[in-house]
């Protein structure tokens, strides 16, 4: 696939099932520094290519009974940062790869989701930084 018609740039988020999502943010807030907040914990970093904006990782543990990861059996879903989600989704689509949902669009980015051969259930997310570095600003973990 070539580069600027959508490819994946980096991880975007790590989300798990847990039985007690908040003593779990608790737990690594304590234990391993982690900011949590209600949704988990934001990671901050430097772009390679734009080293002066900010990008951002999402880490958050869900509730063992969450639906959001479905038609996947599995308890986690990884989401990948990418560049031209359309692009990328018209070519999973000729390839056969299965997509799950519409592709949906909030003021930070753009979010589909496929599957991959073993029942992964993968998030893409093309994303707009630049809202969370001005709702996060100093609340990041990093």
């Amino acid at each position: 696939m070539a580069k600027g018609k959508g490819r994946v740039t980096g991880i975007g988020g790590i989300f798990f099932k847990c039985e007690n999502p908040d003593k779990m943010k608790e737990w690594y807030n304590t234990q391993l520094g982690l900011n949590t907040d209600q949704y988990g914990a934001l990671f901050e970093f430097r772009k390679t290519e734009k080293p002066d904006e900010k990008a951002y990782l999402q880490w958050s543990p869900m509730d063992a009974s969450t639906k959001y990861y479905e038609p996947s059996k599995k308890d986690f879903m990884v989401n990948y940062r990418v560049d031209n989600i359309e692009d990328l989704l018209e070519q999973l689509e000729k390839e056969g790869v299965q997509i799950v949902g519409e592709l949906e669009t909030f003021e930070y980015g753009k979010f589909a989701h496929i599957m991959d051969p073993e029942g992964n259930k993968i998030e893409l997310w093309e994303p707009v930084d630049s809202v969370f570095t001005k709702m996060y600003e100093g609340k990041t973990t990093h």
